[in-house]
């Protein structure tokens, strides 16, 4: 699975093609032994995080939501995605 981003030891990636399972735009994001599957609006689809962990990345899919939603549709069709800044 491609890695879009990482900050404060929270990897996030996205899957090529993976509109099957949660049939709603996501990333995927692992910290430590927690991994969450998560809603480009923040919403917490599947797994689990800390609530800090979370919350870090619920704000920064906030702030970069048009650069998830173009990587999401490049992987649905599977195209490479860029790489997002990280939350600093």
């Amino acid at each position: 699975m491609p890695e879009l981003s990482r900050f404060y030891n929270i990897i996030i990636r996205m899957q090529y093609a993976d509109d099957g399972q949660h049939h709603k735009p996501h990333f995927h994001a692992v910290y430590n032994e927690y991994e969450a599957s998560i809603g480009i609006d923040g919403e917490l689809l599947a797994g689990s995080l800390p609530v800090k962990q979370l919350r870090l990345v619920q704000a920064w899919a906030a702030i970069h939501e048009d650069e998830l939603y173009q990587a999401w549709n490049n992987a649905v069709r599977e195209k490479p995605f860029t790489k997002i800044e990280p939350l600093r």
